[in-house]
């Protein structure tokens, strides 16, 4: 149960993000991906750079690495709260 909140708390927070003001329907597969990479992923960093890699592999643009880090921190704070739960 912890994983399903999780998952649906991470899935709004990047709903809201859209770096490329494209709208938040614009990157359910990005979403997915990112949601995925969150479940073996436990430093922010890390996930940055993962974040990185998928929208520009998707949209071939990039992000600069500290707006993945500012999302990327928001997702590890959501994922330790979820593990925390008890």
């Amino acid at each position: 149960m912890q994983t399903i909140e999780m998952n649906r708390r991470a899935v709004l927070l990047l709903a809201s993000w859209d770096p490329f003001q494209l709208g938040s329907e614009a990157y359910d597969t990005e979403t997915a991906d990112v949601v995925a990479a969150l479940q073996g992923i436990d430093h922010p960093s890390d996930l940055a750079r993962k974040i990185q890699t998928i929208y520009e592999h998707s949209f071939e643009k990039w992000i600069p690495l500290e707006q993945c880090m500012q999302i990327a921190y928001k997702l590890i704070a959501v994922k330790f709260e979820a593990k925390c739960i008890v």
